[in-house]
C-alpha cells in the first residue's frame, strides 16, 4: 500500500512533492502537539525547525537552479530533513547553533538597535 501511495504522489508531482510532504507533515502535526504541551522543549525543538527549514526554503529558491546538478537531490533533501526532526537526532538545534545563529544574530542585534533608537527627526516632531 504504502509503495503504491508513493507511486501515485511521484506521478503526480515527482519527487518535489513527495519531498515538500516528508518535510512538512510530520513537523507540521509535531507542532500542532507542541503548542499544547507544556514543554519547553517541544517548543524549542519545532521552532528551531521552522526556521532552519525556512533558512533552507529561501536558500533552495534562490540556488535552486543548482539543485538540477547534485544527483539524488530529492532523496539527500529528504534525508537531511528526516535528520533535521527525527527525535534521536535533533538536528535542527545543531544546524541553527553552528550554522544560521552566527550568521543571523549580528544583523538582527544590529536591525533591532536601530529600529529601537529614535531617529532625530522622530525626537523633533515629539518636542
Amino acid at each position: 500500500a504504502c509503495a503504491i501511495i508513493s507511486a501515485v504522489l511521484y506521478m503526480l508531482g515527482g519527487g518535489k512533492l513527495i519531498t515538500d510532504l516528508v518535510t512538512f507533515i510530520y513537523p507540521a502535526y509535531m507542532s500542532f502537539k507542541a503548542i499544547d504541551s507544556s514543554n519547553a522543549a517541544d517548543h524549542t525543538q519545532w521552532l528551531t525547525y521552522w526556521v532552519v527549514y525556512s533558512f533552507f526554503s529561501i536558500t533552495e529558491s534562490v540556488a535552486g537552479f543548482l539543485t538540477e546538478f547534485i544527483p539524488f537531490y530529492f532523496v539527500l533533501k529528504i534525508g537531511f530533513f528526516v535528520w533535521l526532526y527525527h527525535p534521536k537526532f535533533m538536528g535542527a538545534g545543531l544546524v541553527y547553533t553552528q550554522g544560521i545563529k552566527p550568521f543571523v544574530m549580528p544583523h538582527l542585534n544590529a536591525l533591532t538597535k536601530s529600529v529601537s533608537a529614535p531617529s532625530s527627526t522622530t525626537a523633533k516632531k515629539t518636542e
